[in-house]
């Protein structure tokens, strides 16, 4: 992608545009509520998006060793990592009661998600005692 000016710094540009969707956003202010959940929500399936890319290349990078574990490795960490995704898919698009325990019972399947794929990952990179 050509820089409309190659001296200019990349955090000067991202505050540019900030900049620029917040004045949008005060300009049209008339329709602020429509328009705030709509950036809210364009936000929120962009953050989804990007979260799946990462997985997906850092599974890309790793596919060859993964491929080589035992199948009970394979599927404690593979379903730990659709269970995140479910977990995460569902927090950010499903409309939420407003309470505490849905979100301790978010945090806490997003946490042992995680203790598991790290548990998997860490037994099958340890080659001694």
């Amino acid at each position: 992608m050509a820089d409309w000016n190659p001296r200019t710094n990349g955090t000067l540009r991202g505050f540019l545009v900030i900049v620029v969707v917040a004045a949008a956003l005060t300009a049209a202010g008339a329709a602020g509520d429509v328009t705030l959940a709509l950036v809210f929500l364009i936000l929120r399936i962009a953050f989804i998006v990007v979260i799946a890319l990462v997985l997906f290349r850092l599974w890309r990078r790793n596919r060859e060793d993964i491929a080589m574990w035992p199948a009970r490795a394979r599927v404690v960490f593979y379903g730990a990592a659709a269970l995140a995704l479910v977990d995460i898919a569902a927090a950010f698009l499903l409309p939420w009661p407003s309470g505490g325990l849905e979100a301790l019972v978010f945090f806490f399947v997003l946490g042992a998600c995680g203790f598991a794929m790290w548990r998997v990952w860490k037994d099958q990179h340890t080659y001694g005692y």
